[in-house]
């Protein structure tokens, strides 16, 4: 049955034009140190700044960075931690920039911005031969609870897919230390008050290692504001959020894969296992587009509150959208789930789901039902009209920032 969900006259009042809804400021969970206390109000900021151009009263705390063509981790790193830095601008007009390993953050107070159309990207990817051998192999078909082995390099792998994985590439490398699992983009470990805005970030492929994430936070990272950024093809997940980070708001972002990634397709995981620390993981996901090649995770949530708002699904090899899972609470409202989404939502031992009325979902038998007590968020917010999401998110989403910059000589 078609259910077609739009608001009715008593929640007008929370509605707000699309053109609206893109406020270009922090917003949501990020902007608190509560999870309950309105008062809780936190002055997210990042480096001073968060638009471009910058203005001029910066001099002296902006750092601007092309691509040389070679390995740019050391120096995006260099330019991130140096104190005197607060805004690091990352000018693609030189082309990619390309890192062999994950940039880590270990800072506080920085903003990343890109111009120009700048992508950072892995040196390595799952190549064309990689996977017609794993094909050969047959390991789409083996399991990925159980089995496994020792690897030549001595490692031992409890996963059959995995481990056959990983053995095949030793073998077809020569890279013993499996450094290739270390292609990564950026790691913010106990960071606070970071922002990441306009930027594309490209893995190697999604495949079965047991590998880095595009972007993670960890280890108690907190207020963070991921705004208008695509990710594509991480080797784990795109972005992870765990190990007690707290108050982060994911926002008009992009998610998809495209045919360079192989298997485990899980986009986007909240708490790295049911053992996460409760009381963290506040998070807001808003108008972002989970699309092309998105199969899991979207997100799946542990532990957490998370605030899924006006976000778009499109993904027709989802095999689960939204995942509540143990200890979590999420407040689901006004999201968009597109004709050929059919496993939307699924949950097992969350402790409460609110699952509003404006959520449209194109191919729905039934509704998900809300359980246990109503989820709130301690900010305000406004709710779009459903039907309008679509629209909104596709042309908004992703790195549609800052174009065409000419910087001044």
């Amino acid at each position: 049955m078609r259910l077609t969900v739009f608001f009715t006259l008593l929640t007008l009042s929370l509605t707000i034009a699309a053109a609206d809804c893109d406020q270009d400021k922090p917003f949501g969970y990020c902007t608190r140190t509560s999870r309950t206390d309105a008062a809780s109000i936190y002055q997210m900021y990042g480096g001073g700044c968060y638009t471009y151009p910058i203005p001029k009263d910066f001099a002296g705390k902006v750092v601007v960075l092309k691509s040389n063509g070679q390995d740019m981790r050391k120096t995006i790193e260099d330019a991130i931690e140096n104190s005197e830095n607060n805004i690091i601008v990352l000018d693609g007009s030189n082309g990619d920039f390309v890192v062999s390993s994950n940039v880590e953050i270990i800072t506080n107070d920085k903003t990343l911005l890109g111009i120009n159309h700048a992508r950072i990207r892995t040196q390595w990817y799952v190549t064309d031969d990689i996977r017609r051998a794993l094909n050969a192999a047959g390991v789409p078909s083996m399991s990925t609870n159980g089995g496994g082995g020792t690897l030549p390099n001595g490692h031992m792998v409890r996963e059959e897919a995995e481990y056959n994985t990983r053995k095949m590439i030793i073998e077809m490398t020569g890279d013993h230390q499996e450094r290739y699992r270390e292609s990564g983009i950026l790691s913010l470990r106990g960071c606070k008050n970071i922002i990441i805005r306009n930027i594309v970030f490209v893995g190697p492929g999604s495949i079965d290692v047991g590998g880095n994430d595009l972007i993670s936070c960890v280890r108690g990272t907190k207020n963070c504001w991921i705004d208008h950024c695509e990710f594509m093809d991480g080797m784990d997940g795109n972005f992870d959020i765990t190990s007690m980070s707290d108050f982060i708001t994911v926002s008009w972002c992009k998610f998809s894969y495209t045919e360079h990634s192989y298997m485990h397709q899980n986009t986007n995981l909240v708490g790295y296992s049911d053992r996460e620390t409760t009381g963290f993981l506040n998070i807001t996901y808003a108008f972002n587009w989970w699309g092309t090649g998105c199969k899991q995770r979207m997100p799946m949530g542990r532990a957490g509150r998370i605030h899924m708002l006006n976000n778009y699904y499109s993904s027709t090899t989802a095999s689960n959208c939204i995942n509540p899972r143990v200890n979590s609470e999420f407040l689901i409202e006004g999201n968009y789930f597109e004709t050929g989404v059919k496993h939307y939502y699924s949950q097992n031992g969350a402790t409460a789901v609110t699952w509003t009325t404006d959520n449209y979902i194109a191919e729905a038998k039934q509704l998900p039902a809300s359980i246990a007590y109503t989820v709130t968020v301690p900010y305000d917010y406004a709710v779009a009209p459903v039907a309008d999401v679509p629209a909104m998110v596709k042309a908004k989403a992703g790195a549609t920032l800052f174009d065409n910059v000419c910087l001044s000589k």
